[in-house]
């Protein structure tokens, strides 16, 4: 299902219009309307072998919890990511425009829950990984 989408070139009648808004759709990012096929969840670290690889010592049950983008995927302006491929794992915000590329395990952190982002990012206390509560 499609989102309807605002058209401001209708906000005026037409012999006004150029007058009154002359560049109605400028700033409108058309790009978050319609179906996300890099929604699709099915796709985790489980199912990956090389994040399987890099998670060396997580749970089955955890991978499965941990979406990666497929390459070619749209990343949201100013959302946030991960990617497991990058030796510092340093989570980063995706600009306008950017992507997914090939080799790399990019994962959404509004898709993970906060303890296992953390221990994702390499953060070592418990409390904060939920590793007392079993890995």
């Amino acid at each position: 299902m499609t989102q309807k989408v605002y058209d401001p070139s209708t906000k005026h009648p037409p012999e006004y219009q150029a007058d009154m808004n002359p560049d109605a759709a400028a700033g409108i990012n058309y790009g978050t309307v319609g179906p996300h096929p890099e929604k699709d969840r099915s796709r985790t670290a489980y199912d990956v072998k090389e994040a399987h690889r890099l998670l060396e010592g997580i749970s089955d049950d955890l991978l499965k919890r941990i979406p990666i983008l497929p390459a070619g995927s749209r990343l949201e302006q100013d959302a946030t990511y991960l990617d497991l491929a990058d030796s510092d794992r340093k989570e980063f915000k995706a600009t306008s425009g950017m992507a997914v590329e090939a080799g790399s395990l990019i994962v959404p952190k509004n898709e993970v829950d906060y303890q296992l982002w953390n221990r994702l990012r390499g953060v070592t206390d418990p409390a904060r990984t939920g590793a007392v509560q079993g890995t």
